[in-house]
């Protein structure tokens, strides 16, 4: 498995899971058998087909660019997700500006920590 694979993977797990969705439920929902969705979730499918990952983003509410760029499909540059709000969006789900704001903080403490470590 690559890591492109496990990265898409862990993405449409994580997104299926913040919707408190089970297999069946996204099966009945965009007509994808469970299977296949284990087999996207586990890395197993190796070039999932844009169509899928479309109804998945849709109803995952991930923007679809996003879904796209990590699956490894190329893109025009006008449509790569460059915008943070937009990335983070499609890893970890919806953000409050105040969970932005402690993001923010999060990330610098964890710089800060590794430039005193550097030195």
């Amino acid at each position: 498995m690559s890591a492109r694979v496990d990265r898409l993977g862990e993405l449409l797990a994580d997104a299926r899971a913040r919707r408190k969705l089970t297999l069946r439920a996204v099966q009945e929902a965009v007509g994808i058998s469970n299977a296949y969705l284990s087999q996207l979730e586990t890395g197993k499918v190796q070039s999932p087909s844009p169509v899928v990952l479309h109804k998945l983003s849709e109803l995952y509410e991930i923007p679809y660019e996003a879904v796209m760029e990590v699956a490894g499909y190329p893109l025009p540059r006008n449509l790569k997700s460059e915008n943070l709000p937009d990335r983070l969006a499609a890893r970890i789900g919806k953000t409050t500006p105040d969970e932005e704001d402690a993001l923010v903080e999060y990330l610098r403490f964890i710089r800060s920590q590794r430039s005193r470590r550097e030195k």
